[in-house]
């Protein structure tokens, strides 16, 4: 497996910038923001796609880099009920695509997406409870109606220009949020529908990562190294359902650490042994959003405890038993 980040953490220096940066610290393959909540800092696919020179430029800064890009990353909600906002990271995910192609890669990352609760709605609507029977209701609308005939098109689209992984991220808010919910939309729309798989944001939910990777297997399309804390005291209190700021570190119920910093390293070693029994063995992609350590502290700790987790070899043909 190779070490991977989210290079948009440096958005706020040029790419070969950044690049040669991550290169320094060890990293060996990057994903890149293409669109949607990640931006644009590095990767504008309607440019790019729109000027050869610009999309040459782009290209040879990569190649000359020595680093791999392991997917695009294109977060967003296309199904968003303000058609306004819904087009724009629809508009965005399309062009990521488009750029995938160009650029020969298989992989988009991005978020499911979530509707209202109805043609009329203003705002999104996300249902986590059975009864009163209203949120059922919702929840079937959004997924016959919305949800499940949206990604049918767009993964039709995206086989047909090269993307074979829509890697879509399991997070709450949005209709795929756990491994139900993704193995769901996978069924009913293909195996183009896979996971990005983001431990952090199961973490918190109660689960138990390694039983999700078994759980998910090959679906597991891309992979998200981030950690999370789950602070006792505050959850005693108030649960893990917690709306304050994420700056609010002291009065959370849980936040989003570096790797090591939420579980120690025996944890991350158990989830890079089980993605690889399931036969995951490509990115191993930090995201830091640690609101503790700067960006590069939290990366630098974050590199050093998957350095440690990590298996780099290739898994043996033929074991030798004594």
């Amino acid at each position: 497996m190779k070490l991977g980040v989210l290079i948009n953490l440096y958005g706020g220096m040029p790419l070969k910038d950044a690049l040669a940066k991550v290169k320094a610290m060890g990293v060996e393959a990057v994903e890149i923001g293409a669109g949607g909540y990640p931006g644009k800092a590095h990767c504008d696919p309607k440019e790019l796609l729109a000027d050869p020179k610009k999309f040459e430029e782009f290209k040879t800064t990569i190649d000359e880099s020595g680093i791999e890009v392991a997917a695009l990353a294109c977060h967003g909600n296309p199904i968003h009920p303000d058609k306004e906002i819904a087009k724009t990271f629809h508009d965005d995910f399309i062009n990521a695509i488009l750029l995938a192609e160009k650029m020969g890669v298989d992989t988009i990352v991005g978020f499911s997406g979530c509707p209202g609760d109805s043609e009329n709605s203003k705002y999104p609507n996300w249902p986590v409870i059975a009864w009163p029977n209203d949120f059922t209701t919702i929840l079937e609308w959004q997924w016959n109606e919305v949800l499940i005939p949206y990604w049918k098109e767009t993964a039709a689209f995206a086989k047909a220009h090269g993307v074979t992984k829509i890697a879509l991220e399991m997070h709450p808010g949005f209709c795929v949020y756990n491994t139900s919910t993704l193995l769901r939309l996978r069924e009913a729309v293909g195996d183009v529908i896979g996971a990005n798989f983001d431990p952090s944001h199961l973490i918190w939910q109660g689960m138990d990562p390694v039983a999700c990777i078994r759980e998910l297997g090959s679906a597991i399309y891309h992979f998200h190294a981030k950690d999370t804390k789950v602070d006792p005291i505050n959850t005693a209190k108030n649960g893990v359902l917690d709306t304050q700021p994420y700056g609010k570190e002291i009065t959370r119920s849980w936040i989003f650490r570096a790797v090591g910093y939420g579980h120690g390293i025996d944890f991350w070693r158990d989830i890079m042994s089980n993605l690889r029994m399931v036969g995951y063995d490509k990115v191993a992609s930090i995201e830091h959003e640690d609101s503790l350590m700067s960006l590069d502290e939290g990366l630098s700790k974050a590199i050093a405890s998957m350095k440690e987790a990590m298996l780099n070899d290739n898994k043996p043909a033929d074991m030798h038993w004594v």
